[in-house]
């Protein structure tokens, strides 16, 4: 076996555990809406394919929220942007 060292990525102690595990863009519901506007939207700035953007739809209209992307925040910050620009709600947790 010997001495093994468990290896660290170079900037482990400049990251938080959030910054490597990655955070998620959650879409809120709310009653203003369409499920037609949500899903072309996750489409055009999430890049979902036509089936992911429907399922984030209807989970987040029966559950109230759904996670929609996962990433870092310098990513999920400018698609947030987006997102709200076209009336959704979204938050970064």
């Amino acid at each position: 076996m010997g001495n093994q060292e468990k290896l660290k990525p170079a900037n482990d102690e400049f990251s938080s555990p959030d910054e490597l595990q990655g955070l998620n863009l959650v879409l809120h519901n709310d009653e203003v809406n369409t499920f037609d506007h949500v899903i072309e939207s996750l489409i055009e700035i999430c890049k979902h394919e036509v089936e992911q953007a429907e399922q984030c739809a209807f989970i987040t209209h029966y559950k109230g929220k759904c996670d929609v992307k996962t990433g870092l925040f310098e990513e999920l910050s400018f698609m947030k942007k987006q997102l709200d620009s076209k009336g959704l709600t979204v938050t970064i947790e």
